[in-house]
C-alpha cells in the first residue's frame, strides 16, 4: 500500500511557476509508517496511472477551477482499485460531487493538518467514514512541508506559509468564509525553518502564500484603542509585533533572497511596515485593486481602497518603497461600461505597477456574489445539461466566460475588451519599459520574458475562447518556462543556518502607542 497526493490539472506546463504548497503538507502529515507519498502536480506533467495499484490510497486536492479534472482523476484511481479520499476548498463546500461524481470513498473538510492522519489511519483499518471535518486547525499545528519530496529544477519559486485567514470580507472572495477573518499566524521560528530549509537546496524566490500578510492595519489599532478595548488593542498589537520579528529575521537570511506575498492596500499607509518589508527583501505584493471607480469597489464591498489618482499615488508609494506590485483588477462588474477598459489599462501604466492581471468576473463558491447569483438563477438554465450554477462541471470548451447578465455590454464584448487590455498591459514595448526596473540587461531580458510567460499561462489559456490558441499559448508557456527558470536557480547552502536571537522591542515601535 502506499500514499499518493495528486494535484490536478487540465494543462501541463512542464515547469511550475509556484510550488503547490498543500501537496507537500500533506505529505508532511503522512505518518512515517505509511512511507513517503508519491507526489503528482499535473501543472508539471499529467498522471500516470500506472504508478496507482489496487489497495493504495490517493489523496485529491480540488478548488474550483480544477474540479473538472479532479473529479476524473478520481474515477480514473477508484477503477484501478485504489482507495480514494478528496479535500481542498472545493471538495470542503461540495463533498457530495466528490463522492458522486469523483469516485470518493471519504472527504476531507477543512484544514488536513490534522485530521489526515486520522483518515489514513482509519482507511488502512477498514473503518473509513464518508466526511471528515478538519475544521481550522490553530497556527502552532500547522504542518511544515516535506520540501525534500519536490523534484528537482520542477518550480520557479518555492512557497511558505505564515497565516491563514483574512479580515476583509470581500464580496468575491471566499478565503473569510473557509479559512476564517481572524488570522492564524505561524510563529517566526516555524517559518524561518522553512524557509532556511528551502534556500539550503537552492530556492532563493519564495512566496509568503498567506491570505493577507498585512492582517493588522494602524487603523484597527487606533479604533480598538478610540474603543478602550484593551484586550483588543493587545491581541492585535501581538499580531503586529509578530510580523515585525519574522521580518526582522528574514532580513538576516542571504541577501540573494527575494520574496512575494500578498496583501490589502491598506499596507500603503503603514511606512513603517513598507520599511520593514523594504528590509526583509520583499519585493514584490499582490494588491487587489479590483476596480478603478468608486461605483465599481462598493459591488465587491471593497470601497477601503480609493480611486482616481489618489489610487495611482498610494499605488507608487508600494514602488517608492521598494515593494514592487502586482495589481490584481476584475472587468465584468455591473458598473463597468466600455470606457473602464482603457481608464483600468492607463491606471495600471500611471500607478507604476511591475506586473498586473485582469480577470473576468467569476461567482466562486462559498462567495457573496456566488450566493446572490446562484438565488437570482431559476435552475432552469443549463449547459450540456449542466445547471450553469455547477458551471465547474460543464466541460470547459463549453463552459461560459461570464455568467451574469451585464446592462450594457455581451459577454464576448466584455471578453475581447479584456483580453485587449491583456495585450495592451504586455505588448513587448510596454514590458521593456517596464523593464526600467531592473539594472543589468540580463535582467531586463529575464523580466521581458518572464512577463510574456505570465501573460501566455494566465491570459491566453485562460480567457480565449478558441482552442487552437488556447493550445497554441499552452506551448508557447512551455518554450518559455525552462529559460525562465533558470533565472530563479541559485547555488544551494547546505550549511545556512536559521538566524535568531530576538530584537530589542524598541526598534520596532507601534504606531500610535
Amino acid at each position: 500500500m502506499r500514499v499518493h497526493l495528486i494535484n490536478p490539472s487540465d494543462i501541463s506546463f512542464g515547469i511550475g511557476v509556484i510550488t503547490p504548497r498543500w501537496l507537500y503538507v500533506l505529505a508532511a502529515a503522512t505518518p512515517k509508517e505509511y512511507g513517503d507519498p508519491l507526489i503528482t502536480d499535473e501543472t508539471l506533467e499529467l498522471l500516470d496511472p500506472t504508478t496507482i495499484k489496487p489497495g493504495d490510497i490517493v489523496g485529491i486536492g480540488i478548488h474550483t477551477a480544477n474540479v473538472l479534472r479532479g473529479l476524473a482523476v478520481g474515477r480514473i484511481a477508484r477503477e484501478l482499485g485504489a482507495w480514494v479520499i478528496f479535500g481542498g476548498v472545493h471538495a470542503t463546500l461540495y463533498p457530495e460531487e466528490a463522492l458522486e461524481l469523483g469516485g470518493a470513498h471519504a472527504v476531507v473538510k477543512g484544514d488536513g493538518d490534522v485530521v489526515w492522519r486520522k483518515a489514513l489511519a482509519d482507511c488502512v483499518n477498514g473503518k473509513l467514514e464518508k466526511i471528515y471535518d478538519g475544521g481550522r486547525v490553530s497556527a502552532e499545528k500547522f504542518s511544515p512541508a516535506r520540501w525534500d519530496l519536490m523534484p528537482e529544477k520542477a518550480y520557479m519559486w518555492a512557497s511558505v506559509q505564515t497565516l491563514r485567514g483574512c479580515p476583509k470580507h470581500c464580496s468575491f472572495c471566499s478565503v473569510w468564509r473557509t479559512d476564517g477573518q481572524e488570522p492564524r499566524q505561524r510563529a517566526s521560528d516555524a517559518v524561518m525553518g522553512e524557509i532556511v530549509e528551502l534556500r539550503r537546496i537552492g530556492y532563493r524566490f519564495i512566496a509568503l502564500a498567506d491570505d493577507n500578510f498585512y492582517p493588522v492595519t494602524i487603523t484597527d489599532i487606533a479604533l480598538a484603542k478610540r474603543q478602550n478595548n484593551l484586550g483588543r488593542v493587545a491581541e492585535l498589537t501581538a499580531i503586529r509585533d509578530e510580523r515585525f520579528e519574522l521580518m526582522r529575521r528574514m532580513a538576516l537570511l542571504p541577501d540573494d533572497m527575494i520574496f512575494f506575498t500578498q496583501i490589502t492596500m491598506e499596507a500603503a499607509e503603514d511606512l513603517e511596515f513598507l520599511a520593514a518589508m523594504k528590509k526583509a527583501r520583499i519585493k514584490g505584493a499582490l494588491v487587489g485593486v479590483e476596480a478603478v471607480t468608486a461605483e465599481g469597489l462598493k459591488t465587491v464591498y471593497k470601497d477601503f481602497n480609493l480611486v482616481g489618482e489618489e489610487l495611482a499615488e498610494r499605488l507608487r508609494v508600494f514602488r517608492a518603497n521598494g515593494v514592487h506590485v502586482l495589481g490584481s483588477f476584475i472587468f465584468g462588474l455591473s458598473s463597468d461600461r466600455e470606457s473602464t477598459f482603457a481608464a483600468t489599462s492607463a491606471l495600471a501604466k500611471k500607478a507604476d505597477l511591475t506586473f498586473a492581471q485582469f480577470v473576468m468576473m467569476t461567482p466562486f463558491p462559498g462567495t457573496v456574489d456566488f450566493n446572490k447569483w446562484e438565488k437570482s438563477e431559476d435552475g432552469e438554465k443549463k449547459v450540456a445539461g449542466i445547471p450553469v450554477t455547477r458551471y465547474w462541471l460543464i466541460p470547459s470548451d463549453l463552459r461560459p466566460k461570464l455568467y451574469t447578465p451585464h446592462p450594457t455590454m455581451t459577454h464576448e464584448e466584455i471578453r475581447v475588451r479584456t483580453q485587449g487590455v491583456w495585450d495592451d498591459f504586455y505588448g513587448t514595448k510596454a514590458i521593456w519599459h517596464r523593464a526600467k526596473c531592473v539594472k543589468s540587461l540580463k535582467s531586463k531580458l529575464a523580466f521581458l520574458f518572464i512577463s510574456k510567460l505570465y501573460r501566455q499561462m494566465y491570459a491566453n489559456t485562460g480567457i480565449t475562447t478558441d482552442s487552437a490558441r488556447r493550445k497554441k499559448a499552452n506551448s508557447w508557456a512551455r518554450m518559455l518556462a525552462k529559460p525562465c527558470r533558470q533565472f530563479f536557480q541559485a547555488e544551494p547552502m547546505p550549511d545556512l543556518a536559521v538566524p535568531g536571537g530576538l530584537a530589542p522591542k524598541a526598534q520596532f515601535s507601534i504606531v500610535g502607542q
